[in-house]
């Protein structure tokens, strides 16, 4: 855009009133090819995604996902210089909206409300220390997490306090940590998850229920309908009726 120089105008005002913002970065990268820590750090991940989406299966308001790119600076952008965390949600946005990964300045300005992190030895002290001043700070991420998959013990997590700082949470009488932004505590649980035994971060509601997998849901409702199943032959079998035969 020129400008046209009057008397009343100096060379200093007309550079003042062309200049334009630069536009954020379009040519962003959304996988650097690495992979998770380990097969346990995958399936941990998706365990929480996988129950948030089970648990709210009925809501379109939230998005959570992993192991995504967070761009939320041109400067991060242009040096490739963050990883995003293993697991994210971010609360009242278009759930069904189709990302590669989460754009802040796409998307209204919003950062995760949630994240946990799925600690190693080797990322210990960067999850709790650079990422979790980036989160406190920058983010201003209302709930932060960190877990070891491989050592339960490692589990913290902190809430954002009106200070302005965070604040680390007391466990409950189980060693649950309460996760205000999603209304339900997490908390460590012991099984098999696709063919994988050990210690999984799990969630669970206010009455200290699990929040279960869709296969569990699944494998629960099915329980539910053979258990109906054999009360309603008991009851028919009472009345000197064989169910086999109606």
């Amino acid at each position: 855009m020129s400008v046209e120089l009057t008397a009343n105008t100096s060379p200093e005002t007309a550079t003042q009133t062309d200049w334009e913002p630069p536009m954020p970065p379009t040519d962003l990268i959304f996988d650097d090819g690495e992979p998770l820590e380990s097969n346990r750090h995958r399936i941990a991940m998706n365990v929480l995604i996988r129950s948030l989406q089970q648990a709210w299966s009925d809501r379109h308001d939230f998005y959570t996902g992993g192991n995504m790119f967070i761009y939320y600076s041109s400067e991060q952008a242009r040096n490739r210089d963050f990883r995003g965390p293993d697991f994210f949600a971010v609360l009242d946005v278009d759930g069904t909206k189709e990302r590669q990964g989460w754009v802040v300045w796409q998307e209204g300005g919003r950062y995760p409300d949630v994240i946990v992190e799925l600690m190693s030895p080797s990322t210990a002290r960067v999850d709790k220390g650079k990422k979790k001043d980036l989160y406190q700070q920058i983010f201003r991420t209302p709930d932060y997490f960190v877990f070891d998959p491989f050592e339960a013990n490692a589990f913290q997590g902190w809430h954002l306090h009106s200070s302005g700082g965070y604040q680390l949470l007391e466990p409950n009488d189980r060693g649950w940590l309460w996760c205000d932004t999603l209304g339900f505590w997490l908390g460590t649980w012991s099984g098999t998850i696709d063919r994988e035994e050990a210690i999984w971060l799990r969630f669970y509601d206010t009455e200290g229920n699990l929040v279960l997998l869709p296969e569990e849901a699944a494998q629960q409702r099915a329980e539910a309908a053979e258990q109906r199943a054999e009360r309603l032959a008991q009851r028919l079998r009472s009345l000197g009726l064989d169910p086999e035969e109606l």
